[in-house]
């Protein structure tokens, strides 16, 4: 993967628990993860398409350096968007250069 298509910030959010500021309550909240460089692929209006017809909402994908431990569970936060993560794909070489996170837009709210 060349660094230059490596151009948009995002930040990756686990759910967690975060302190009510006024109550002091533990309520569900989002925990940074890691905060890394990612390619943004739309979808096409084809792969939309097929996407639908299976029930799915897979708008596009975001593409990162090779980083363990990210799944499903999480969520991508980009430009203040939130794109929940549909799946995690190694690359087809050794599986560790990079991954392939499908994603579709919407608030997680980690219920």
């Amino acid at each position: 993967m060349r660094a230059g298509q490596l151009r948009h910030r995002i930040t990756i959010e686990k759910p967690g628990q975060t302190q009510d500021p006024a109550t002091g309550e533990m309520i569900p909240g989002w925990e940074v993860v890691a905060t890394v460089w990612a390619a943004k692929r739309p979808s096409s209006a084809r792969e939309f398409k097929q996407s639908r017809a299976g029930q799915s909402e897979v708008t596009g994908e975001f593409q990162i350096r090779y980083r363990p431990g990210i799944d499903a569970t999480m969520r991508i936060v980009h430009k203040g968007q939130i794109f929940n993560i549909e799946g995690v794909l190694p690359d087809d070489r050794s599986g560790r250069e990079h991954l392939t996170l499908p994603y579709s837009e919407g608030v997680n709210d980690g219920s």
